[in-house]
């Protein structure tokens, strides 16, 4: 699939260290929990969006929180999926985002869907910013959250898609903490765990690949998984599909990079038989 060319189904994605916009096939996922702030918009019809303890969302326009266990039904087998970052925006953000999708779910459905109907006429060339994502699919930039300079470069080696190890002995070290007092002030910075980061990061990492044909071991390995089985196991948790499902229903993705770097690192793994 060539990325610069959005296919005649629409299928697309634009994918930055810190969104994600989807436009494609649902799938037939089982519960899910990814680990951003999710935004679901029935791109036709409407969706159905069950939260595990806290009931069901019905309509145009659906919000997970992230990490928390979900399920995904749609009127149309094409859904639109926006992930937000949890580390990279204000907490204060987010409520202000559930309430405007609270009052006004609507007119922010009609705007994400006009924002991929503008993707489809003239697709977004890699390198886009974060401000950029934010201006087309919610009319404003986000305002970002304010993260200790420590804590900001362990996101940024666990953002790296080449699939090096990061572990928390290395990223403590760095930092000039020790272990223990840099988990603490990683999940207070966070909000979550060094170990559910990364493993949310490891799996986000392969929606880099997903439209490349590639061996799924091979891809495994590179971007961070033991083996096979870990790498199954995680991709299932957080998207409900395996992954093979998945790169089925990928095949005639466009994919738009907002990291030049991540679009190499795609482009050496593509070759890999």
């Amino acid at each position: 699939m060539t990325d610069e060319i959005c296919p005649q189904s629409g299928h697309l994605m634009l994918i930055s260290p810190e969104r994600v916009f989807y436009a494609g096939l649902l799938g037939r996922p089982r519960r899910r929990s990814i680990g951003g702030f999710g935004i679901y918009t029935a791109l036709q019809g409407e969706l159905r969006v069950a939260i595990e303890g806290r009931g069901v969302q019905h309509g145009v326009l659906a919000l997970v929180p992230a990490y928390l266990a979900h399920s995904v039904e749609s009127d149309h087998p094409t859904i639109g999926c926006l992930v937000i970052e949890p580390e990279t925006v204000a907490p204060e953000m987010f409520d202000q985002l559930t309430r405007r999708c609270a009052e006004q779910g609507g007119a922010l459905a009609s705007r994400i869907r006009s924002g991929y109907a503008d993707l489809r006429r003239a697709p977004q060339p890699n390198g886009f910013s974060t401000a950029d994502f934010d201006r087309r699919f919610f009319g404003e930039a986000l305002r970002a959250r304010d993260i200790d300079a420590r804590i900001a470069r362990a996101v940024a080696l666990l953002n790296d898609v080449s699939g090096r190890a990061v572990t928390a002995a290395c990223c403590a070290a760095a930092a000039r903490l020790s272990p223990s007092r840099f988990l603490h002030l990683f999940k207070e910075q966070t909000g979550v765990s060094f170990r559910a980061f990364r493993a949310w990061k490891r799996a986000r990492h392969l929606l880099h690949f997903v439209n490349a044909e590639t061996n799924l071991a091979h891809l495994a390995q590179d971007i961070g998984y033991p083996d096979s089985t870990h790498f199954s196991h995680s991709i299932r948790r957080f998207y409900g599909l395996k992954p093979r499902a998945i790169f089925s229903g990928s095949r005639d993705l466009a994919i738009y990079r907002g990291d030049p770097v991540a679009a190499s690192h795609r482009d050496l793994r593509q070759g890999r038989a």
